[in-house]
Formats: C-alpha cells, structure tokens, sequence
C-alpha cells in the first residue's frame, strides 16, 4: 500500500481515462464498420492488449478507406 501513496496520480489518472475512451471508442467503430485492412478479430487483439498504442493503429491502418 506504500507504493501506491508514492504514484503521480495527477499524471497517471488522466492517461488512464484517454487509454480508456480510446479503447472503448474504437471497439465500438470495429463493430460497425463493415470492411477492415486485415480480421477484425485480429484488430480487437490489438485494440485490447496494447496500450494507447494499439487504437491509435487502428485508426491509423486498421480502418479501409473508401
């Protein structure tokens, strides 16, 4: 419990709530966009498992252009 005291809170909340909205905002998109570059189960992995990283790729190269 000590090491929790220690953390930036004023850094690391606001980091979690964008990670948080991203993630639930490109999932949301996943599911009703009908065409993307590769599986969509693929892009939920990413989407879920890497870290800010991973919403912004989808939004970057997951989405196909028309």
């Amino acid at each position: 419990m000590e090491a929790l005291q220690g953390m930036p809170w004023g850094i690391i909340a606001p980091i979690f709530i964008i990670q948080l909205i991203l993630v639930i905002v490109a999932l949301i998109d996943l599911t009703k966009i009908h065409q993307t570059n590769g599986p969509k189960w693929v892009w939920a992995l990413v989407i879920i498992f890497i870290n800010i990283v991973g919403p912004i790729a989808y939004f970057i190269a997951g989405r196909k252009q028309a």
